[in-house]
């Protein structure tokens, strides 16, 4: 209990860190002991190097847009409060909204999951998908089982789909409500199947 009190005194702004994360003090404690394992600087802060060792992002072929979306603005290195921030996207999404309509938008809302992904694919991040970072994206998933013209083919269509103003591109309002066309043609599946 003694190492736990004297870790988390480490923290700054710990309670800060847990009401704009919604993580728990024993979630933190564990972040913040990945965070100083990944730190080999030990300066506090991690790099893109330090995101580079981690051998699940190594072998992951989006893994370099990954690490991107930690380092938001050309930013070079990241202090553990932003690390915490980051990764709250992903706990899972709070049912029950605010009350308070002035409450800022939890981080792991359904639109910030969507903001996260969105800005995977829009590498040059001028708020559009362009069909050639769609491609970059379908290509490094989808690697060798697809042809070009396939990929090709996807790739329009996919554009052709989403984009409702004609561009030619994906604007992340097209963008989400693409998924969100999905999600509700998956449920009305769901229901067709019961």
């Amino acid at each position: 209990m003694g190492s736990y009190s004297s870790h988390l005194s480490k923290i700054e702004d710990l309670q800060g860190i847990i009401q704009e994360t919604g993580f728990s003090k024993a979630h933190i404690c564990r972040l913040h002991d990945r965070f100083e394992e990944l730190d080999k600087s030990n300066n506090g802060e991690l790099s893109r190097e330090d995101f580079q060792r981690i051998g699940e992002l190594a072998v992951n072929p989006l893994g370099d847009r990954i690490i991107n979306a930690f380092f938001p603005n050309a930013k070079q290195t990241l202090d553990f409060r932003s690390f915490v921030r980051i990764l709250a996207t992903f706990r899972p999404t709070v049912k029950d909204k605010s009350t308070n309509p002035n409450a800022p938008e939890p981080i792991n809302s359904r639109i910030n999951k969507m903001r996260f992904a969105f800005q995977l694919y829009d590498q040059d991040r001028d708020g559009k998908i362009s069909r050639e970072e769609l491609i970059q994206v379908l290509r490094m998933m989808l690697e060798a089982q697809v042809t070009n013209d396939q990929l090709e083919s996807i790739t329009d269509r996919t554009i052709q789909e989403a984009d409702l103003d004609g561009d030619g591109a994906i604007s992340f309002e097209e963008f989400r409500k693409s998924l969100e066309n999905i999600n509700l043609e998956h449920k009305m599946s769901i229901r067709f199947l019961q």
